[in-house]
């Protein structure tokens, strides 16, 4: 008996020692799974947190180590934080060029953040990213607030000003570049990431485009498109970083802008001034230049309505469809008042001459089917002077125009003739479609001339309504898996040596059945088009990403 009650005391000590035993041993597990999930402020570097459950030995409550050696320091409480995994490069369109992966939580937008500049120039880009998010613009600002978005100008000079840096760190977004225009960019990039409730990956991107034109040629001249539609558009090429829209408003079908100069010659259904300038504005908010383009000496029958005396006619007196007769000053006289009109609505850089499908340089022998012209021709240039100099003389005076108002001069590749003593300015950039024409030459022969290209690929990039003669709808998969801006005739690419003589390229929709699609139609018939094409101008390498992820892609930010 008393044998049992010396045991009771032995029994209730090796019960306790076991529990406690269990209670060290859970409590090592959960630690131990704890840190594994969570590292101690000592373990952060610049990239993100870093866990290591090994680096210190497991703080009891009063913060002392639970190491017995009387050596050991006291350890300061750790400051947890989560163990982030290496962050991925953003998910947009065009994919970022180059992004440095980092550990962190990222970025998201929420009510109550800001959104700060470093310059009075970065304020449209700051109040427009900051209204898309939800975030207030505080303007110039140098102190720092947790969440900050801040939009900054740097001195690299020489650096592409299309160029920017995004970096996210900490949980603030810098977005940096030489120019507005990149800061823009970056504020793009920012958008499409936290688009659906996304997160914009912690790291830096470093981005730029390979191209410096990434263009949507629109023909409004044979179809009526409406200005809000237009400015939907503007938009969308904003968001997916294009910089020029071409805007066809003069052909045989219709004059599409309001004229004061020559009201006589614009159609029922037209967009007044006002809104051009809306849409002009709303383009140059987001770094958009508005290219406009007045056809000629061709595709002028909107103009011979009005004036069928500057009609062109042939040895029997036909006339010929949509052609001025060049012979006549007054033809020259009345496009150069049009271009002189239009110089201040449109302040960009850039003009569109036209210039091609000339129907007097179509037939077998001009000199005799238009004798008028070549009387002209011979007064201007000699004896030897033919109807294919006095059309180039008509593009060179046209050029000569708009350079008064400080423009670049561009003209379609059949507009530019072989074989003729007159030659076309050499600032002419030739916007090279097709090479279907007569007596067409491969593109080697404007680059090696010197030219500069744009590529319109009739091959690949026009959305021809109703898909007359040979043209068929483009489809964004053949664009991104066949074309790059050295494929500028079928699907054969120049020498890479050329490479930098191609400014770049730009889609186009042309109206030649301006019923067979609505605007809503033509709208989701370029969708996909449209964002195959600025991923290979601003990236022309193989996609990181098949077509179908490119196009999950695609439906994800659209939605």
């Amino acid at each position: 008996m008393s044998q049992h009650r010396r045991r009771t005391p032995a029994k209730s000590a090796l019960k306790q020692t076991w529990v406690l035993v269990v209670a060290v041993v859970v409590v090592t597990v959960a630690a131990g799974v704890s840190l594994g999930v969570w590292a101690t402020g000592s373990d952060r570097d610049d990239s993100g947190p870093v866990a290591s459950a090994q680096r210190q030995p497991s703080p009891d409550r009063s913060g002392a180590s639970r190491d017995s050696s009387a050596a050991a320091p006291k350890a300061p409480s750790p400051t947890p934080t989560r163990h982030y995994p290496l962050s991925k490069a953003p998910r947009t369109i065009p994919a970022v060029r180059a992004h440095t992966s980092a550990r962190g939580p990222g970025w998201r937008p929420r009510k109550g953040l800001r959104v700060v500049v470093n310059d009075a120039d970065l304020a449209d880009e700051g109040r427009l990213i900051a209204g898309e998010l939800g975030l207030s613009y505080a303007g110039e600002k140098d102190d720092v607030h947790a969440g900050d978005v801040r939009l900054s100008l740097n001195d690299d000079e020489g650096a592409d000003p299309e160029s920017y840096t995004m970096t996210v760190r900490g949980g603030r977004v810098n977005i940096s570049g030489p120019g507005e225009a990149g800061v823009f960019y970056g504020t793009r990039t920012l958008k499409q990431e936290v688009h659906g409730g996304g997160t914009a990956p912690e790291g830096v991107v470093r981005d730029g485009p390979a191209k410096p034109v990434r263009g949507l040629m629109l023909d409004i001249a044979r179809k009526h498109f409406t200005a809000g539609w237009i400015e939907d558009r503007v938009r969308e090429l904003g968001d997916l970083k294009f910089n020029q829209l071409g805007l066809h408003f003069s052909d045989d079908q219709g004059f599409r802008i309001e004229s004061s100069s020559h009201p006589e010659i614009v159609s029922k259904e037209h967009l007044t001034k006002a809104q051009v300038r809306r849409i002009v504005a709303l383009a140059a908010a987001r770094h958009i230049t508005v290219v406009p383009e007045i056809d000629s000496p061709g595709h002028l029958g909107a103009v011979i309505a009005a004036h069928p005396d500057l009609q062109l006619r042939n040895t029997r007196g036909v006339p010929t469809r949509g052609a001025v007769d060049i012979s006549k000053p007054a033809a020259g006289e009345i496009v150069d008042d049009l271009l002189g009109e239009y110089a201040g609505l449109f302040p960009g850089s850039q003009w569109h001459l036209g210039g091609d499908e000339y129907q007097a340089l179509t037939v077998s022998d001009p000199e005799a089917s238009y004798p008028q012209l070549a009387a002209a021709a011979r007064e201007a240039h000699g004896s030897g002077g033919t109807v294919a100099d006095l059309t180039t003389d008509w593009l060179n005076d046209r050029a000569d125009t708009v350079r008064t108002h400080d423009k670049t001069p561009r003209a379609w590749n059949d507009g530019f003739f072989r074989d003729t003593s007159v030659q076309p300015d050499k600032d002419i950039q030739a916007a090279y479609w097709t090479g279907k024409e007569i007596g067409a030459r491969q593109p080697v022969a404007y680059l090696s001339a010197g030219r500069k290209v744009i590529n319109y690929n009739d091959e690949f990039l026009y959305y021809v309504l109703g898909q007359p003669q040979t043209f068929v709808y483009p489809t964004g998969q053949r664009i991104y898996e066949q074309w790059t801006p050295r494929v500028l005739r079928d699907t054969e690419a120049v020498p890479s040596k050329y490479d930098d003589q191609i400014l770049g390229g730009s889609f186009a929709i042309w109206c030649d059945y301006p019923n067979a699609q609505t605007q809503t139609q033509v709208a989701a018939g370029i969708r996909m088009p449209l964002r195959a094409t600025v991923q290979k101008l601003w990236d022309p390498g193989k996609p990181e990403l098949s077509w179908t992820e490119f196009q999950a892609r695609a439906d994800r930010l659209d939605g």
